[in-house]
């Protein structure tokens, strides 16, 4: 056993896939068994991973989840940014620039319309939640965008880890709602074409959501929703810490 645990140690990476592999398997399996594909098997997985990462944090008393035990210490670098931005750009490659191109001002509008309607969710989120201060209001408004545009907002106005971790966990909440209830609401919104599937991008913007939620409706038009959705977290990205905090420091202090 120590043989092998060293082994783990010294190949955390691959040890990483394996896990995650392992989990997506059993998801999957969930997913088909018990509910009939209704609730998408990435739904599942994050739910599986948020629940490891408690107990990880509650096992080791860390900041990094399940990544604090040595044993599954690779996979803090999976789950770091540099993979997570080559798998973001990765799923778009399928998309047909011919289709993308006929989307046309739908496409730049959805983005548009997107981020700052989850914007404005958020930030009223926020004020329920009592936060009046500039700062914490846009890294909420943020994180109601995505999981990722909430900390990188957050680090950029200096903002405190604890509306950072809020900006986090709204992002996450949204991405689950979207894998969920995406299949559920396709054929009323005719979500059944490349066009609408970037339009559908552009809107919702969740790169995690957006994909295990068209997976589970129609696996061919991943690429054209995670391509909108990209664009999408990089706009959120760059209009949130600027355009938006500067609008909501003349309101709020």
């Amino acid at each position: 056993m120590e043989i092998i645990s060293k082994f783990i140690e010294k190949n955390g990476l691959v040890f990483a896939f394996l896990v995650v592999g392992l989990i997506m398997f059993i998801s999957d399996i969930i997913s088909k068994r018990l509910t009939n594909k209704k609730i998408p098997a990435a739904a599942i997985a994050i739910i599986i991973g948020l629940i490891l990462a408690y107990i990880g944090g509650r096992y080791s008393n860390g900041e990094k989840g399940i990544a604090d035990i040595k044993l599954f210490s690779g996979i803090g670098i999976m789950g770091g940014s540099m993979l997570r931005d080559f798998a973001i750009v990765a799923t778009a490659m399928g998309a047909s620039l011919l289709v993308m191109r006929r989307t046309g001002w739908a496409g730049i509008v959805s983005l548009l319309l997107g981020v700052f309607l989850s914007f404005t969710v958020g930030v009223f989120v926020a004020l329920l939640g009592g936060y009046t201060d500039a700062v914490s209001l846009t890294t909420i408004g943020a994180g109601a965008c995505t999981y990722i545009v909430g900390p990188v907002t957050g680090t950029a106005i200096g903002a405190g880890s604890d509306v950072i971790a809020l900006s986090i966990a709204a992002g996450v909440i949204k991405a689950i709602f979207v894998a969920i209830g995406t299949p559920f609401i396709a054929k009323y919104i005719g979500l059944n074409n490349p066009h609408t599937a970037m339009v559908f991008g552009g809107m919702i913007g969740t790169n995690t959501g957006v994909m295990a939620g068209l997976a589970a409706t129609d696996p061919k038009l991943v690429p054209y929703g995670a391509l909108t959705a990209t664009f999408y977290t990089g706009l959120g990205c760059l209009l949130c810490p600027s355009v938006f905090y500067l609008v909501l420091r003349i309101f709020f202090k």
